[in-house]
Order: C-alpha cells, then sequence, then structure tokens
C-alpha cells in the first residue's frame, strides 16, 4: 500500500531530543520514541560489505484460500546458505512483519557475515503467515502460534537439509517474535527435532496484552484520540511534505531525515502518534486476513466472499480505526472461548504472557533476553520481572527504546557472541 511506504519516511521525522552522553554506553540517542523510530545511524553500525546471497524462498502449502488473496501460492520465508558447514540460526520477526523486513534483513546479514546459514520466518501476525500457516488463521494465541511456526520450520528443514552441511541450531526473534522464539524453544523440548543451542530474546514482550494496549495508549494524547487518526496521519505528511518542498533535498535519504530531526518537525507526542500509526496498519492487515480466512464477520460480512476485483479501501480504514482492545474483546477472546468451553477472558490472558512458561524461562540455560532500559512495550514492573527470571542471562541497555539499538555496533557484536557461546 502506498499509505504504508509513506509512513515509513514519515515516521522517521522527529523532533529534536537529548543525544546521549559521551561516557560508557556510546548508542547516540537518548530518547525512547527517537531511537524507535530512528534506529542506528549509518557511521555506528557494523561494516556489512560484501555479497550476501539472500534468496526469499515459497513454502507451498495446502490451505484453502479465498478468491481474493489468489496472488498468495506459499508461505514465503528468507534464508541466506554458508557454502561450508556452519551453524544455522532461526529467526522470527516481530508484529506484523515479514521475512524481508529491514529489521530481519539487518539480522541476516549481520549473521551470515558472522559466519552462520540463517532462515527467516515471517511473523504469524503476518498476513501471509495467517494464509498459508496458521491452522486456526487467528494469530495472537503463543502456545498455538509456536505449534504453527515449529511446523513451519520442520518443513524448511526438510527441504533446506540436503542443500547445507549444519553443526547445531540457534534460535532468535525480536519483539512479538522474540517472546515467540520463547515458547517455540519450550516446543522444542519436547520434540527434540532442532535441540536449539542458543535461543535469544530480543526486546521481547513480557505480556502481549499489556505491550500491545501501551503501544495503542501512544493514541491518546493525539489531537482528538484514536478517532482522529487519519486526521492526524494527514497533518503529519503535510508538515513533511511541505519541509521536504522547502529544503530543495535531492532525495528522501539520511540527510533528508536527520534534517527533518533537526528542525523539530513534531512534537514528542506526535511522534509517539507515529509509532502507534504504523503499528495500526501492521494490525490492520492482520485483523483484515484473520477475518477473511475465519469468515468471522468482524469486519466483512459472513456472507459476504471479496472477488480479485473487489476495493478494499474501506476495508482498510475500518480495521485502521479498530484497537487491540476491541480486536482481543470482539474477535480473538471470543473466537477461542467458542474452542475452548469455559475458558475465561483471565485464563486466555495468561497465556498471552511469558508467566504462562515461567518456570522453563527461569530453568533453561539456554535461553537469553536483549533488551532495553527504556523499552516503552514494557509495562511497569515487567523489566524487574525479567531480572528476576533470567537473572544473569538478561543483558538490558541504558537507552535504544524498541529495538533502536539493534544496529548498533556494540549490540551487534554482543548479539553474535552470544548466539556464539555455549554459556551465557
Amino acid at each position: 500500500m502506498k499509505i504504508a511506504s509513506a509512513l515509513i519516511v514519515f515516521l522517521l521525522i522527529l523532533p529534536v531530543f537529548a543525544w546521549a552522553g559521551s561516557t560508557g554506553y556510546r548508542y547516540p540517542i537518548d530518547d525512547s520514541y527517537a531511537a524507535t523510530i530512528l534506529g542506528t545511524p549509518q557511521n555506528l553500525r557494523p561494516d556489512t560489505r560484501g555479497e550476501v546471497p539472500i534468496k526469499t524462498m515459497v513454502l507451498e502449502t495446502d490451505q484453502k484460500k479465498p478468491e481474493i488473496f489468489f496472488y498468495d501460492r506459499g508461505l514465503r520465508y528468507t534464508v541466506a546458505f554458508q557454502d561450508r558447514k556452519a551453524p544455522l540460526v532461526f529467526l522470527i520477526a516481530g508484529t506484523g512483519g515479514s521475512s524481508k523486513s529491514a529489521k530481519i534483513v539487518a539480522l541476516i546479514t549481520n549473521l551470515y557475515h558472522a559466519g552462520f546459514h540463517v532462515i527467516a520466518l515471517p511473523s504469524p501476525t503476518f498476513p501471509n503467515f495467517i494464509i498459508n500457516a496458521s491452522a486456526t488463521h487467528v494469530p495472537g494465541n503463543l502456545l498455538e502460534d509456536a505449534v504453527d511456526l515449529y511446523r513451519v520450520m520442520e518443513q524448511i528443514w526438510s527441504q533446506s537439509r540436503g542443500r547445507i552441511e549444519v553443526s547445531y541450531f540457534s534460535l532468535a526473534g525480536y519483539s512479538l517474535g522474540g517472546t515467540e522464539a520463547a515458547f517455540v524453544a519450550r516446543l522444542d523440548e519436547e520434540r527434540k527435532v532442532f535441540d536449539f543451542r542458543r535461543v535469544l530474546m530480543l526486546n521481547p514482550a513480557v505480556s502481549l496484552y499489556n505491550s500491545v494496549s501501551r503501544i495503542d495508549g501512544l493514541l491518546d494524547p493525539i489531537p482528538g484520540g484514536p478517532r482522529k487518526i487519519g486526521t492526524f496521519y494527514n497533518r503529519v505528511m503535510a508538515k513533511s511534505t511541505e519541509f521536504y518542498r522547502k529544503g530543495d533535498f535531492v532525495a528522501i535519504d539520511d540527510d533528508f531525515l536527520f534534517a527533518a530531526y533537526q528542525a523539530q518537525i513534531l512534537k514528542r507526542d506526535e511522534a509517539g502518534g507515529m509509532i502507534a500509526v504504523s503499528f495500526r496498519i501492521s494490525s490492520a492487515g492482520m485483523i483484515f486476513a484473520s477475518d477473511v480466512m475465519t469468515h468471522g464477520g468482524f469486519v466483512v460480512p459472513k456472507n459476504r466472499e471479496l472477488k480479485n476485483s473487489d476495493s478494499l479501501h474501506d476495508y482498510f480504514w475500518t480495521t485502521l480505526h479498530l484497537s487491540f482492545m476491541d480486536y482481543f474483546n470482539e474477535y480473538f477472546a471470543p473466537y477461542f472461548q467458542n474452542r475452548y468451553p469455559g475458558l475465561t477472558k483471565e485464563e486466555l490472558l495468561e497465556t498471552l504472557s511469558l508467566r504462562s512458561i515461567e518456570s522453563y524461562l527461569a530453568s533453561s540455560a539456554k535461553i537469553g533476553v536483549i533488551t532495553n532500559e527504556d523499552d516503552f512495550i514494557l509495562a511497569p514492573g515487567e523489566l524487574d520481572y525479567l531480572r528476576r527470571v533470567f537473572g544473569p542471562r538478561l543483558k538490558v541497555y541504558p537507552r535504544g527504546g524498541h529495538l533502536g539499538n539493534l544496529e548498533y555496533r556494540d549490540n551487534m557484536a554482543f548479539l553474535i557472541d552470544r548466539l556464539r557461546s555455549p554459556t551465557w
């Protein structure tokens, strides 16, 4: 969608916030929203020059698809294989992420240069996964998402094992993918197909419900609140376009983005609002794909069979205005309560949290967490919870927001070292 492409650019336009001091940890952006949106300056990333044989593959599935998804021919995943025996890392993308999202490609590139085979999977919340690989087509149940992921990993490994030699397997995921990695690792303890040597959870959510509610809450301070999301987006676009026009920039590149950053185009609340809008766009695709696949009647009437010629404009704007609370209360919870009679919302919420597998996480020496002190997807007390459960297997950086410092060279070096090391 053009709107999503444009958003990627304008998400990066923020006011000037304090830059970090020169002592200690040297990631430079001190504000959590700015870090999340701007990421890591190019000159502070690892040197990854050299060819990386990244290929997008398709795993054919036998899922029956509605006509509107005629173009979707299978699950798309991404690989980069060494030409020699090497360890293999499975990667799981974050909420709404494909197997070629920017963060996944950054991880693939760095891990390949470090000597790993890499297989990257889309998030179970990515429409292509919902359509082709989800048994229920209703993402968000961490236990069931893990079963779907594990099944796909087995199928991909079955197709790949004749092409590469693997010394051992590891697993990593970021954001929601980091949380899901823990559940996949626990499932592997039972099935023992991969016997993961190391599992890394990068900026994971402790409670999916809490984290998504906090991101949704970033829309509350914008003028008019969440109901005015379209007006808010258009205003930000207009501000940014005018700055670009007056600045006589040659391209929308790093020079433009950091000039806009320094010009204080957006207030901090507006920056938070744009993070939430980005999340809403990802969620819109998830909700629409799930509703169509289940004939749930949440967005598309149950008796409506969409054709490939039908306009989806109205459905997109409808889903864009749906909050996570709407999805949970009106669609997700009723679906699983219908499947499991007697299941309460409180019991369902427990399954959306690391707390449901706490004893495993506390006792498994192979699993570690990397996160940031200022990661706003963590609710009050959740960072302390991670400290209590993981102890020395938790690495907390003082700043970086939500994944903003993922590509910072010190962070990437530590991440790679943890994947190489047999002990934390």
